[in-house]
Order: C-alpha cells, then structure tokens, then sequence
C-alpha cells in the first residue's frame, strides 16, 4: 500500500526579498521534497528569477488549480498573475508587492479549505508592504484568522527545533504587555501549544510558564502577576490535564528548556520568547500560526533585504518550516 503523504502548497514570499531564491534551493534538496506533494504557488517570472539568484534550475510542470495538486509525483508549479517584474526592485518595501503576496496567500487558504492542500509553507513576508498593499490586520496570523473565519483562540508560535514557544500577546506595544496577562490567556496559550505539539508528532508535551515580572516577581515584592494570575492560571491548566510548570523566571527558563527540561514554553509578550530563540538559533528559527483549521508554517527570520538578489540567503530555516508542515499536514490527512 502506496505511503500516504501531505500536499504543500509553497509560496514564494515577497517578491522584493529572499523567498523566491529559498524556495528554489530548498526544492534542491530532494530528502525534504520527497516527504510531500508540494505545488509552488507564484508568478513564473518570480519563480524563474528565484532560480536565476539561486544558481538552481528546477523543471516544474504547470497545474491550473489546487485541485490538481494532490498526489503529483514531483513539485508542480501553479503559475499566477499577481505582479510584473518592472513592478519589483530587491529590497523595497513595496504595496504592490505586499497586494501580490495577499492574493497569494488567500489563494492557497482557499484550496486548503476545499481540500486539496494539507498545509501552506509561506517563504517570509514584509509587513509593512502588506500593509500598505492593503492588509488591514495587525498581521498576517490575524489575516488568515479573518479569511478563514475563525472564532477560536489563536496563538504566533516559535519554534527553534523541539523547543517550541507561544505567548499571551503578540504585535502590540509593549506598554500594553501587563494588561494582556490574564488567566483566561495563560489557559489559551497553553492549550494551544499542548495541541500544536501534539499535532506535531509529542505525544506528552512538558510545557514550561515564564514569569512577568524580574525573579518572577521575588514574593510579591517585584510585582504580584505570578501570585496573584501566573500561579493559579498553571494551577488550572494541570487541572485540564496539560503537563504546565512555572512561572519561571524569563531569564532562565530558556536555559531549561535547552538542556531538555520542556518542549514548550509559554511567554507573557513578543519579544519575551524571540530574542532567546534568535539567539539560540536564528537562521533555524520557524513560525507556526497556530489554532487555523489548517497547518501554516513560515521561517521566523525576515525577508532579509541586505542581501536579497545577491544568493547568499541560507535556506536552514524555510527547510525546518517545510518539515513542520509536512508532519502537520500529515497529521492534519489523519483527523
């Protein structure tokens, strides 16, 4: 009996940056193309000039809709009409490029929903040229929240390889941080990086919680978050069966987690959890968009435009996201 396998749909990311030239060498790798059905969704003349700045020439037969996608026995491409070239200058922020990488994207949330893709792997994105090509969400997590009419919790996490990280609040000012560290948003994090994980292929997630506060809060006298919402919120996530431990202080827990003591750790605000896992691995850094109805993976780096054009770009990181989403895709087929 043939071994089932997910289909991929891969974009191409924004025109003006490193996305093209990632997913031309990463469909190089032929042990990370063989473990999925993968459809490149973009404009040919991005996808031609993404193997021009590569140096990698990649044959890819043409489909005219994700519903031919599934079961192809190589990568195809599904060609689109989004942007010319004369429209794209290497590392401009661009709203035409932002409007090509939205129509994209609702492209391939599209024939998620109908069926015939299993997951999305996005090369990086800008969000300011979203924004200025018309995105009017704070991201794009709450873009596809939006598309995909979600009523559920949703939650940005990062992973840096089996450790993975999810947060209370994610693209707001930091002033805001405090107000966002709330029982009900400690229990949703978890739950949700306890799922993730799952889907994931770990059966038994150990999952740590930060601290707020310095020294989470050294008794009350650096702060009361941890007495007073931290703690009891833990509490009732073991409760619901969730393996949660904390609140640790933020500026240790990373060091736990490094030597194996959890697979998760929940983090009170953005930057809280990435600058540990940038520096702990930045070019290996993924983004998951958790709680969609579907499996959507990105790198965690940016678009990278101080050498966008140039081939230098490492293609580490959109490897691990198209792994994640394979096993996530795959996850997804067996529900």
């Amino acid at each position: 009996m043939p071994q089932v396998q997910p289909c991929i749909a891969l974009t191409l990311g924004d025109p003006a940056g490193i996305g093209p030239e990632l997913v031309a060498r990463l469909l190089g790798d032929h042990d990370a193309t063989g473990q999925a059905s993968i459809v490149v969704v973009g404009d040919r003349w991005l996808w031609e000039e993404g193997q021009r700045v590569a140096g990698i020439r990649h044959e890819l037969p043409e489909i005219a809709s994700l519903a031919e996608a599934r079961g192809q026995t190589g990568p195809v491409l599904l060609p689109t009409s989004t942007i010319k070239p004369k429209d794209v200058e290497y590392a401009q922020v661009s709203g035409l490029c932002g409007t090509s990488v939205l129509k994209v994207l609702a492209q391939c949330m599209d024939g998620a929903s109908d069926g015939h893709v299993d997951a999305i792997c996005f090369a990086p994105l800008n969000k300011l040229s979203m924004k200025q090509g018309g995105l009017k969400h704070e991201d794009e997590l709450h873009f596809f929240v939006d598309h995909l009419k979600v009523k559920t919790p949703v939650c940005e996490f990062n992973t840096l390889g089996n450790l993975w990280t999810s947060r209370i609040s994610s693209h707001i000012p930091l002033a805001e941080a405090a107000s966002h560290v709330t029982p009900e948003r400690i229990l949703s994090a978890t739950r949700l990086i306890h799922d993730a994980l799952v889907a994931a292929g770990i059966e038994q997630p150990r999952i740590g919680v930060a601290a707020l506060n310095p020294h989470a809060g050294e008794g009350g006298t650096c702060g009361r978050e941890e007495i007073d919402i931290i703690a009891p919120a833990i509490d009732t996530c073991r409760d619901e069966g969730f393996a949660a431990q904390g609140p640790f202080p933020a500026d240790t827990i990373f060091r736990r987690a490094r030597d194996g003591e959890f697979d998760g750790i929940v983090t009170m605000y953005h930057d809280q959890g990435q600058i540990a896992l940038k520096l702990m691995g930045f070019e290996r850094g993924v983004t998951v968009q958790g709680g969609l109805p579907i499996p959507i993976t990105t790198p965690a780096h940016g678009t990278a435009f101080d050498i966008a054009g140039q081939g230098k770009a490492n293609v580490e990181a959109i490897r691990h996201a198209f792994d994640i989403a394979c096993r996530m895709g795959l996850n997804f087929i067996s529900r």
